[in-house]
């Protein structure tokens, strides 16, 4: 379908369902990936859609995931890729993801085999069905290690303590699903780790209607590491006291 009116560098390609994969180092497992991802929306007629690869890599690094991407996109008409020299993390990743899409709905999504990849299906009828600017997930079982599961729980509860109202489950949880008109609204600026917090942030000031379904969280797939480190939970804690501030000055 073709439209005059997009927004924010919105393609002129506008399918039903954008769907936005975070795959950062996952080199030869973003196939596996993206092959379970393709034969779920088959499966369950799901055919108007497109996937958006973002595989941003370190400079110097040997990281084989942008070749990958790239192999995928031309094989696949409606799967594109984003392969640029990183200059943030998650936050800079997701934002660049989310400059290619032209979906109705926005959906996102790790790359790393973590969250269930029938949840992409959930969210999405959740949505479509029903009057909801965002749905998201949250973890109600666990598969990873007592480290993730005491951070999780502070981060939630700090948020909430910060962020009084919103009453989220699990800020951080994927898949998140958008409608395009909330996207639109929203001028995230975090380019770091604190982009999931930034958006639920944004639910909470725009008072969108939102809705938490149930998942459970894995663990890891192959050799790939969890990110989160200690300077990550402190660097966490600064930005919620630095939103505060800009939340109390917003409203004001």
């Amino acid at each position: 379908m073709l439209k005059n009116n997009h927004h924010k560098n919105q393609p002129l390609f506008e399918p039903e369902l954008s769907v936005v994969i975070l795959c950062y180092t996952m080199e030869k497992e973003i196939f596996n990936f993206v092959n379970k991802v393709k034969a779920d929306f088959r499966n369950n007629d799901i055919n108007d859609y497109e996937l958006i690869l973002v595989a941003n890599f370190l400079k110097n690094s040997n990281d084989s995931t942008p070749k990958y991407a790239e192999q995928i996109a031309q094989e696949n008409k409606n799967i594109k890729c984003v392969c640029k020299v990183k200059k943030g993390m998650m936050g800079w990743d997701m934002k660049s993801g989310f400059k290619k899409t032209g979906g109705k709905f926005i959906a996102v999504i790790d790359g790393d085999g973590q969250m269930p990849i029938k949840d992409l299906l959930r969210v999405f009828k959740k949505i479509k069905t029903n009057d909801f600017e965002i749905v998201k997930t949250y973890r109600l079982t666990r598969g990873d290690g007592i480290w993730r599961k005491i951070i999780s729980t502070v981060y939630n509860l700090i948020f909430n303590l910060f962020f009084p109202g919103l009453k989220a489950k699990d800020i951080n949880s994927k898949p998140k699903i958008f409608t395009r008109n909330f996207y639109d609204k929203l001028d995230l600026k975090s380019n770091d780790w604190f982009i999931d917090a930034e958006i639920m942030i944004n639910v909470r000031r725009l008072k969108a209607k939102i809705a938490e379904i149930p998942t459970e969280f894995l663990g890891l797939c192959g050799k790939r590491k969890s990110f989160v480190r200690l300077p990550a939970v402190f660097e966490f804690i600064k930005n919620l006291v630095l939103f505060r501030i800009k939340e109390f000055l917003y409203t004001r």
